[in-house]
């Protein structure tokens, strides 16, 4: 048995994709710089997710994104990790009890990007082309653009899905641009998607930090990496999720950036086929972020978008 000097200072969760391992290991270097300690002291704990285990069928169909993150959470409420390291898209809007985010690292760029081998954009595919994605929020907002598009699942991490689409599963494909520059591979984008046409999934770009709510000494730790602007923004952007009950079976898309002493919030609902479409944009002082996510689910549901999540 291990001796309590003879145990990490920090014990970091992370599933064990590539994506998820930068994750970690950003986390884990940032802390080291902040704290002046050795990357070695802190340890890195790789555990495997229902969602990395399902491949076969979308995350809708398994049981939504909280895949992700469950066995992560067990490991936390177990005492086996510290904090747990995900992707913030992938988090669900209700953690379990005891449980919550307590840091979230700067943002990356928060655009999705086209990957083709055939074409320029997603607006240039040849008609009908195949597009593989597993996302519904992707797949309505491209058929949205492009109703001829066939659309394909494109599950597993973006090594799988690359090599998909060079074996010609698909003619194209969607990613998140962030993922990509943590990998060191963005150059692999054919085009960047405006927001224009493609507003990101709530947290995309953004790295949270699970920990035990009582946990004072790791939420002490973390709050030396922890960015303002970014928690800010996802304040508002998960109170927007929360209000629409929001879950990887609806398409549902939101942004908070901030403005000054303001954040400028634009949300969007869709239909699975992306025929049909509810927008809102709107702005509150920072000190109002989950008033203003709450505020711009409302707008939507007043205009009829609870209908999206009934029918869709």
């Amino acid at each position: 048995m291990q001796s309590a000097a003879s145990l990490p200072l920090l014990r970091i969760g992370t599933r064990g994709s590539p994506l998820a391992l930068a994750q970690a290991h950003e986390t884990r270097a940032r802390l080291a710089v902040a704290h002046g300690l050795d990357e070695a002291a802190m340890e890195i704990v790789v555990i495997k997710t229902s969602g990395d285990r399902i491949q076969d069928r979308s995350l809708s169909e398994a049981g939504g994104k909280g895949l992700f993150t469950k066995e992560l959470e067990e490991a936390l409420i177990d005492g086996r990790i510290d904090i747990a390291v995900h992707s913030s898209k992938d988090v669900p809007t209700f953690l379990p009890e005891g449980l919550t985010l307590i840091a979230y690292l700067p943002r990356e760029d928060v655009r999705d990007v086209f990957l083709s081998p055939v074409a320029p954009s997603l607006r240039e595919l040849p008609q009908g082309a195949l597009l593989g994605t597993s996302s519904l929020r992707r797949r309505a907002m491209a058929l949205r653009v492009r109703p001829d598009l066939v659309v394909v699942e494109f599950r597993g991490n973006v090594q799988t899905r690359l090599a998909k689409l060079e074996s010609g599963v698909a003619h194209g494909t969607l990613l998140a641009l962030a993922g990509l520059r943590r990998l060191g591979r963005a150059d692999l984008a054919t085009s960047i998607i405006e927001l224009d046409d493609f507003l990101p999934a709530v947290g995309q770009g953004a790295v949270a930090v699970e920990g035990r709510a009582d946990d004072v000494r790791v939420r002490e730790l973390l709050a030396a990496i922890n960015d303002p602007a970014t928690e800010i923004a996802l304040r508002a952007e998960r109170a927007f999720l929360t209000r629409l009950d929001g879950s990887c079976r609806t398409p549902i898309g939101g942004l908070a950036t901030l403005e000054g002493g303001d954040l400028l919030f634009r949300g969007i609902v869709l239909s699975p086929d992306g025929r049909k479409s509810e927008e809102t944009r709107m702005t509150a002082p920072i000190a109002d972020a989950e008033k203003l996510g709450t505020a711009a689910a409302d707008a939507l549901i007043a205009r009829g978008g609870k209908t999206f999540f009934t029918t869709g």
